[in-house]
Formats: C-alpha cells, structure tokens, sequence
C-alpha cells in the first residue's frame, strides 16, 4: 500500500513538471500584469520646521506664506487623478490663530484645511495656501506647535506627514530711510555699514543673522569668514554670535565693500537681520578675511524692515535725437519718422528710466496722429499731445505704446503724420531726447526742418478755372461787340 502512494506520488509530481515544461516550450511567455499598474507616486515638498511669526509681533503678526507643493513623481503612469491635501491644524492652539488663506481650491472646517488640486499631469506639481497664520499676544520665542497634512490621489499611496510650527525670537529693525550712493565708478570699492536694533522685550538667544543682497549691477567685495557667499558675488549670509539686548542697537565691526559691475548704470544693495538663524542652502562660499563681529551704537532711524543703498554709476546712456525733413507739398499729410538713437554705452532697463523725445512740429503744420502698434491693436496716438497749439509732443519710450518699435542699445523712432498746411519759409520744429543718465546734452536736441511746395491744382480745380477764363473771354467779346453795334447805330 505504502509502495503504491509513493508511486502515485511520483507519477503526480512527474506530471506536473512536465506540464510545466511543455507549457513553457508550447506557449510564449506573457508577462504577469502588475497590480499597481496607473498607480503614481506623490511627493509633498513641505518643510518639517517652520517659522510662523516674531514673538514680540504678537496678534498683530499675519502670515499667509505656508503652502502644500505637491509633485507628481516622472513615470509613465499618467496624471494623479483627484489630488487632495488636508490639513490639521488643531495642534496650534494657544501660538497661532488660523484663518482661511489665499488658496481659492481650499475650504475650511474649524481647524482643518482641505484643497483640492484635481488632476495633476506627471511629472508636474501642484500647490496651494491652505491657511493664514494670525499672531496671539502672550508667546515667547521657541513657543511652538505641530500641525498634521495628509495628501491623497485616487491612484497613488496617501502621503502623510507633519511640521514642526514655532514662533521665532525678537524681529530686529534696519534703517527705514534708504541710503543713496553717486557717481559709483565700475571696478572702484564702496562701502556701507549695516545696523540693526532690537525694540523689543526679548533677548536674541540664538545670535543674529546678516543676509545681504547685491542687484542691478552691484557686486559684493567683502569676504569675511563668517559669511558665505553665492558664486556671483551677489548674495551673503554672516551669522554672529552675539546675543543681541533688547531695547539695543549694533553695527557691523567693519564697512561691507561692494563695487559696480561693468556697464551698469545703478544697482541696489539690500539686507536684513534674523534672529533666527540658519544659512541659506545655496550659499556655499566661505569666507577667508577677518571675521565681523558686531558693536554697539546709537539707535537712529533703526524702524525698517529692510536695509537699503541706492547706488549710481559713473557709467552713462548717451541719447541722441533721429530726426527728418517735413517734405510735401500744401495741403498735403505726410509721415515723418521721429525718435532717439541709442548710444550707450549703459543701458536704462525699466519704463521710468528708459527716457523720453519731445517733439515740437514746425510752424505751418498739424500733427494729425502718431499712430502706433501694440499686441494686434493699437491707436492714434503714442505720445502725449499739448495742450496748447505749438507745445510738445511728449513720447515716453518705456510705455507699451513703443513696445513695438523700441530697440535698446539702437533706433527707436516712430511715424508722425502731419500735414503741411502753409509755406513758411525757414520754419523749423525741434526734438529733443532725455533720460536720467544721459550725461552729453550737447546732442540732445536737433531741428525739424519744413520744405514745403505750392499746392497742385486737381482737374476739377482745373476745369473750374479754364471755365472761368473762357466765361470771361466770352463777356468781354459780347461788351466789345454790342459797343461796336451801338457806335455804328449812333452814326446812321
């Protein structure tokens, strides 16, 4: 009996390989479908710490500036279908009052926020503002609390995570009035000292912060080594350990240096003081100088939020005006093309720096409109007209109107109709150009000369006047002959 189970075992398993072999040789192997197939994968790019607001802002402190990222990580799966993220934000109470934020996708209920992104496109991401944070009177710097945020998808794994909310240390005041720096020639070393005050009740138990901000043209030269820097030179960071007193003012050690780039005409240096702080991740450069270190001095002018030095360069955008002849005969419209030539070598970037041409047309004329182009339409008028018959066309190059026509670093003209309505001989109009960093004025102005001719006459003008002379020819040989007829009669 035993025998015959073991043989019928065998036989089974034999039996069984075989069926598998065969199936392997007979069939093409077909792969098995996987059970996530469509499924993507979600990434919430949401930081674990975050600072909410200064301790000594209190209930006056807003912040709106929390936001829920959410990406779709590549893959060949499709859109996430239906991304939704929920907030909890009960873990707040007593540092923070939450209120709706700016995210329009987002609703409330109580303390929990819930946006709903719809589909996002793989590979792509998606973000919202559930919330608003309202300061509480009462806290103390590193009072915190933990909210929780949770992201779901029809087709991916819910993601769930939390971040760590808490209120920072004294806000630290820069000088409210800007500091404004001429004739910064490229290449050569300026200076300016930042400061800072703390008005507040706290000690800034962490040290402080120094983060610096070279734009427009202006590059950082100083290179303590308690900063770090970007590799353009135009970004710092300086920590320092000095736990900065309240109702006290400080100054760095030393001047932070800085220059201008070539070919700039302006650039602004900016910065700001944390009491919090922690070095930007994209700042990597270390300083090798002397280190700063911080000093006391006189609280003046210390209520800003932020720092700033206005500087102008030596360099200059020379403007020079393009001009024509008004050329035509009476009567006639003529276009005449009118603007500013470029020079350089700077070049002014924002519409109240591009400058201006003012135009005067010459005596004996009208301008009619100066037409112009902007995204498919347009109108009749590009420049300001004046007020009173013979004053100025005003034509600011940096509005929308020259969009089409403008050319930085070249031509930069526009057509004025204008019709000659009489000869008057030596008549001339005037353009003049202008901008705030236009240092040659000797060619800033040029004439606009009129070369009028006598009017044609059309045919119908024409034939009017044969006609008149023929009528007249026709009545002085009837007056001639009916004064010969009456002399003849008188003699008979």
């Amino acid at each position: 009996m035993l025998r015959r189970v073991l043989i019928t075992r065998r036989l089974s398993a034999l039996t069984a390989c075989l069926v598998a072999v065969l199936a392997s040789v007979a069939m093409p192997a077909v792969p098995a479908a996987a059970d996530d197939s469509g499924r993507v994968s979600l990434r919430a790019e949401v930081p674990a710490a975050f600072l909410m607001y200064s301790a000594d802002e209190g209930a006056k402190a807003v912040n709106s500036d929390f936001g829920v990222p959410v990406d779709v990580e590549r893959s060949a799966a499709g859109p996430a279908r239906n991304v939704r993220v929920t907030v909890d934000t009960s873990g707040l109470d007593g540092v923070a009052r939450v209120s709706r934020g700016s995210g329009g996708n987002c609703t409330q209920d109580g303390p929990v926020f819930t946006c709903v992104y719809g589909d996002v496109q793989n590979g792509d991401g998606e973000s919202d503002n559930p919330f608003t944070l309202n300061g509480v009177d009462g806290v103390e710097p590193g009072d915190s609390g933990t909210l929780t945020y949770t992201v779901v998808a029809d087709n991916a794994t819910p993601l769930t995570g939390t971040t760590r909310m808490t209120v920072g240390g004294p806000s630290l005041q820069a000088p409210a009035h800007e500091e404004s720096v001429q004739a910064v020639a490229p290449g050569t070393s300026r200076k300016t000292t930042p400061r800072f005050a703390n008005h507040s009740r706290f000690t800034a138990e962490k040290g402080v912060a120094l983060r610096i901000s070279a734009d427009e043209g202006l590059l950082l030269t100083s290179r303590p080594d308690n900063c770090y820097f970007d590799t353009s030179a135009t970004s710092a960071w300086c920590e320092f350990s000095t736990r900065a007193a309240p109702h006290t003012a400080y100054r760095t050690s030393a001047p932070v240096r800085y220059t201008a780039a070539a070919g700039k005409l302006l650039g602004t240096l900016s910065y700001t003081w944390s009491s919090e702080p922690e070095r930007p991740a994209e700042l990597t450069v270390r300083g090798t100088e002397p280190p700063l270190t911080l000093t006391r001095t006189a609280d003046r002018g210390l209520t800003g939020g932020t720092g700033y030095v206005k500087a102008t360069t030596t360099v200059q955008a020379d403007y020079q005006p393009v001009t024509a002849t008004v050329r035509g005969r009476v009567g006639r419209t003529v276009t005449v093309q009118l603007g500013v030539r470029d020079n350089g070598p700077g070049r002014p970037s924002s519409a109240e720096t591009l400058g201006r041409f003012e135009v005067v047309p010459p005596e004996g004329t009208t301008v009619t409109s100066i037409p112009y182009t902007f995204e498919d339409d347009g109108g009749d008028w590009a420049c300001t007209r004046p007020k009173k018959h013979g004053g100025a066309f005003v034509c600011e190059i940096g509005y929308d109107r020259f969009s089409e026509v403008r050319h930085e670093g070249g031509t930069t003209v526009i057509g004025f109709r204008i019709r000659i309505d009489r000869r008057v001989p030596g008549a001339k109009g005037t353009i003049r150009t202008s901008n705030p960093f236009d240092r040659t004025p000797g060619n800033d102005e040029a004439l606009i000369p009129l070369a009028a001719s006598p009017a044609l006459y059309d045919s119908t003008t024409a034939w009017i006047a044969v006609s008149a002379t023929g009528i007249a020819a026709l009545v002085t040989l009837a007056i001639v002959r009916r004064r010969r007829h009456t002399r003849s009669g008188t003699r008979e």
